[in-house]
């Protein structure tokens, strides 16, 4: 399965897939271990605690975000 990233509804990317396939890197570019892991869920409101991975505290702070891809126009 190809790996797919979706937007939840007001919370984190959803990341799923065959993650063999993908290299998810700190900023020193060391990788996270993602062995065994058939979806990841990656912050996008900026408040977890345990950052790049969502810890829920998108529902603590109510987070709202736009779900629909904007269209590039031309």
């Amino acid at each position: 399965m190809p790996i797919e990233i979706t937007a939840t509804k007001d919370g984190p990317y959803k990341v799923r897939g065959d993650l063999a396939e993908l290299t998810l890197l700190d900023a020193s570019g060391n990788a996270y271990d993602l062995a065994g892991k058939k979806a990841v869920f990656l912050c996008r409101c900026g408040a977890s605690t345990t950052k790049p991975f969502c810890d829920g505290q998108h529902s603590k702070i109510g987070f709202e975000a736009a779900e629909e891809a904007v269209r590039e126009e031309g």
